[in-house]
């Protein structure tokens, strides 16, 4: 196998001196791979040409399998870099940018990154377009999530909230600002997710979510998330998503600790009430006001919200049905813990 790459380099430097066109010396490298491939196919083990070349094809293929591979990446890269110029040769010429597909040019440079990744690609970066996320709370798991689906591309992101920024939230709500104070947090959520991203359908419902509106709002949307801080709004937010059969990624904070998982009864997983079928006692159920929380902390698990809702449009990795992860700020200290579906659940049991 030396000599064949020893070949390789001296055609590479040979085509070089030549002045060659690096097109030209890389279909001489192929003319190589095929020829060195040949031989181990057509000649039988054991032959001296044969050995001499690495005695097996298998090595070849593999080799050969990865070159396809760089090849075809830097090719995606070549292409998305092209788009960019062009994207700017746009702007500098002050012509309207032209639709391409289902996304703007502007939003394949906004979402290269995610598009390049396998797990995304281009239609999963289509399945965020098309989603329809509605986030319960626009406080301290509010805003980062908001922030990261709209960063993401989510398509529409409906948020509910009927509370105020004030200014002792700007400790940890990061999408609100001090000049907003006693503004609606909806309204001044929308403010900054339509900065950071013009192209996403923000719809901000001022008002509190009860029992009488949120399962026909529910109904709107693909996927819930709750980022509310009492137990009595995530138990509503539970009833409401389970009768009209939607998915929840729900996070909670306290003080250093946080945690977050999917409810899904539809899908095989718990809902809330099957975790937590009974209210903790009051000592035991404070809300952020009452026992304080580090600052930090509700963007750690925000993200971690976020993260989990485009894992679950997209349908990348492994998400946190059935399971929940927490999350000790203090010590350092993550573990996940599996639950289950309660035959007798007062809230899903029926389905």
């Amino acid at each position: 196998m030396l000599f064949v790459l020893f070949l390789a380099a001296v055609l590479w430097g040979v085509g070089h001196l030549m002045k060659a066109p690096v097109q030209a010396r890389l279909y001489m490298l192929g003319l190589l791979y095929v020829a060195v491939l040949g031989v181990q196919v057509a000649l039988p083990d054991g032959h001296p040409l044969r050995e001499a070349t690495g005695s097996s094809p298998a090595l070849w293929l593999l080799l050969g399998a990865a070159a396809v591979m760089v090849l075809a990446y830097r090719v995606l890269l070549v292409r998305l870099r092209g788009q960019a110029a062009a994207l700017e040769a746009e702007r500098e010429a002050g012509t309207p940018t032209a639709r391409s597909g289902p996304f703007l040019d502007v939003e394949l440079e906004r979402y290269a990154r995610h598009i390049t990744l396998p797990d995304i690609g281009g239609g999963g970066q289509l399945a965020l377009k098309n989603a329809k996320v509605l986030v319960v709370g626009a406080g301290g798991l509010g805003a980062p999530v908001l922030f990261y689906l709209a960063a993401a591309g989510v398509g529409r992101i409906g948020v509910i909230d009927h509370d105020i920024v004030s200014l002792s939230n700007l400790q940890r709500q990061i999408i609100h600002t001090d000049d907003r104070s006693g503004m609606p947090k909806v309204f001044s959520a929308e403010i900054a997710v339509k900065a950071l991203n013009p192209h996403v359908d923000l719809r901000p419902y001022n008002r509190e979510l009860t029992e009488d509106v949120a399962e026909a709002l529910f109904e709107d949307y693909d996927l819930i998330v709750d980022g509310t801080d009492s137990f009595a709004a995530r138990a509503m937010t539970n009833r409401a998503a389970v009768a009209a059969g939607r998915p929840v990624i729900a996070g909670a904070i306290s003080a250093w600790e946080g945690q977050v998982t999917l409810y899904d009864p539809a899908g095989g997983a718990p809902c809330m009430a099957c975790v937590f079928p009974e209210a903790p006692a009051p000592d035991l159920a404070a809300t952020c006001a009452e026992t304080g929380v580090i600052g930090a902390l509700p963007g750690v698990v925000g993200s971690m919200m976020a993260l989990e809702a485009v894992k679950e449009i997209t349908g990348a990795g492994e998400g946190l049905r059935g399971r929940m992860l927490i999350y000790d700020a203090l010590h350092a200290e993550t573990r996940t813990i599996s639950m289950s579906r309660r035959a007798d659940c007062t809230v899903c049991g029926g389905l």
